[in-house]
């Protein structure tokens, strides 16, 4: 390595370390390209888990109200009524939609739901805060990009990480060669469930208060089981566990959609790719004894033109890479670098010139990818995870289980999206919907 080189590398920590925005926005720097003072409305589709988190944060924002909550299960609306008073509520998302104080619109309901009521919402001219994946199946995403382009509205992916202060800074790292040529890329997610996991329910009736079908929705009819809802609430109505749908193919894709498509897509980022050339998958339900239908052991492998990166989800050994449950490691010809949602580590080879280096996370990254899409409200530029970027991080992570379900490889044509060469896995580009529910 030469002198100017290692200077130049050297700089570029020092810049890092310094807790320079490498990026140039921050929540703060937001506020400053407001183009009105009025305020925006916002409805929330889904008062679960993850929708009392976005109603907190529009409740927090300066510059939106929140005017609607809709959920199909009573106990949700009880919670939001009680913490929302100034909301109406709803238990038909369209009756949402026809509210006309509503400029926006947050679909935190199961995945199963999101393309639906994402495609809805722009056809209604809302714009769109949608929570990752961005859908089940990787037509449904394409038709979310559609819609957004159409009737132009702005559709920001909740990959939230993206908003992320040490990860712009990682990004940047990568980009900048100082790792290195990066020839291999490892996400995980790790933890031991063994051997009960989610538990055995009984296919019983449903609750009071819920609306089974119309949780059920575009998915197939199916007896209410309370792992198939997922909800557990205790008696002042908060969240038990985290809702159990993610491990049915119906609804989700298992810990691969839920967790690795934040993994998959700082991969995109950093490595500068919007999909793979193939995939191979191997795994299974080797050990857990309960309900789940997806794997609890799970290794993808992705091949992009000039890497390869790997995918791995254990639900039955906790023993964690890099001393970590879950995150990523670039594997750099000079230096590794690992990051999760706490810090980012560069980890120095032998010999390269360079020191190791520690950087932890600066700011509350959800607040500030809402704070990015109530701006770009304003401005109608697209946003830090708009909705092709989002789409196409969760198309990475659903071809993972598409090569899982359908053989173990696929082939993947990213511009055509569709697999080449393997009838059953192209089939799951695509699924159906149940009636009276089109896309």
């Amino acid at each position: 390595m030469s002198n100017s080189s290692t200077a130049s590398r050297r700089t570029f920590l020092q810049t890092v370390a310094a807790g320079v925005s490498l990026f140039g926005v921050s929540a703060k720097s937001y506020g400053r390209i407001l183009g009105s003072n009025d305020r925006i409305g916002i409805g929330i589709i889904g008062a679960g888990r993850i929708g009392r988190v976005h109603m907190g944060r529009v409740q927090r924002n300066a510059d939106t109200d929140l005017v609607a909550i809709c959920d199909v299960y009573a106990r949700n609306l009880d919670y939001a009524a009680a913490n929302a008073s100034e909301a109406q509520m709803y238990g038909d998302h369209r009756q949402l939609l026809e509210n006309e104080r509503i400029d926006a619109v947050i679909v935190a309901s199961p995945d199963h739901w999101h393309a639906l009521h994402t495609v809805e919402a722009c056809r209604a001219g809302k714009d769109v805060y949608v929570e990752k994946p961005a859908s089940v199946a990787i037509a449904e995403g394409r038709a979310m990009v559609e819609a957004a382009r159409k009737h132009d509205r702005i559709v920001q992916v909740g990959t939230q990480q993206r908003s992320g202060d040490h990860f712009a800074q990682a990004v940047h790292l990568v980009g900048s060669g100082l790792l290195g040529p990066v020839t291999f890329v490892r996400c995980w997610n790790i933890n031991n469930e063994a051997p009960g996991g989610i538990g055995a329910g009984l296919d019983v009736d449903p609750p009071p208060g819920l609306d089974w079908d119309r949780w059920l929705g575009p998915a197939p009819k199916r007896q209410y089981n309370v792992n198939r809802f997922g909800v557990i609430l205790d008696a002042e109505g908060q969240y038990r566990r985290w809702s159990t749908f993610r491990y049915f193919w119906d609804y989700a894709g298992g810990m691969m959609t839920d967790w690795g498509v934040h993994l998959l897509d700082i991969v995109h980022w950093a490595m500068q790719v919007d999909r793979p050339e193939s995939v191979v998958a191997t795994g299974g339900k080797f050990v857990l004894t309960d309900d789940r239908e997806t794997p609890d052991t799970l290794q993808a492998t992705y091949a992009y033109p000039h890497f390869v990166c790997t995918y791995e989800n254990r639900a039955c050994n906790a023993y964690g890479l890099h001393d970590e449950g879950y995150g990523i490691a670039f594997y750099g010809a000079l230096a590794t670098l690992y990051i999760n949602r706490a810090y980012f580590q560069l980890i120095p080879e032998q010999n390269s010139g360079l020191k190791p280096l520690r950087v932890e996370s600066g700011n509350d990254m959800g607040e500030t990818h809402f704070a990015n899409f109530v701006a770009c409200m304003r401005s109608r530029s697209r946003p830090t995870s708009d909705i092709e970027i989002g789409h196409r991080s969760s198309t990475a992570a659903i071809l993972g289980n598409m090569a899982f379900r359908a053989g173990g490889s696929l082939i993947w044509d990213g511009d055509e999206e569709r697999v080449v060469g393997n009838e059953e896995a192209d089939a799951l580009v695509r699924r159906s919907y149940r009636a009276p529910w089109t896309l």
